[in-house]
């Protein structure tokens, strides 16, 4: 089982990005999945989460700029990010909920707003 995130980098405030996570050894489909975002001065927190009904839930702090989405065919789960703030520079990370007994944190994809 592989999580890897991309599509990390610097934008300036009130700029996009969408980042990848490609799975391997398991079929995103059929699995919760969740973004988290850590910084150097925070604990890892939740940003959003796709259940397997499609159902998606967000963290207060991006609801209305961020889309949970994944594309069955590529594995691939995405975060779409608009309206990004300073705030919102971190390591964002992709997991399965719950992890599997054999699930660690992948490197993450940093992103850094800032003008």
């Amino acid at each position: 089982v592989q999580l890897v995130e991309s599509g990390g980098g610097l934008v300036q405030p009130g700029g996009s990005l969408r980042l990848s996570c490609v799975a391997s050894g398991f079929a995103l489909r059929d699995e919760v999945l969740r973004w988290y975002r850590q910084t150097s001065e925070k604990e890892r927190e939740f940003v959003a989460q796709l259940h397997t009904t499609g159902n998606t839930v967000y963290a207060n702090f991006v609801k209305g700029r961020f889309t949970i989405s994944r594309e069955n065919v590529k594995n691939t789960l995405y975060l779409q990010m608009n309206s990004l703030k300073p705030e919102d520079t971190a390591v964002y990370y992709c997991a399965r909920f719950p992890p599997g007994s054999s699930d660690s944190w992948g490197q993450g994809t940093p992103v850094t707003v800032s003008s």
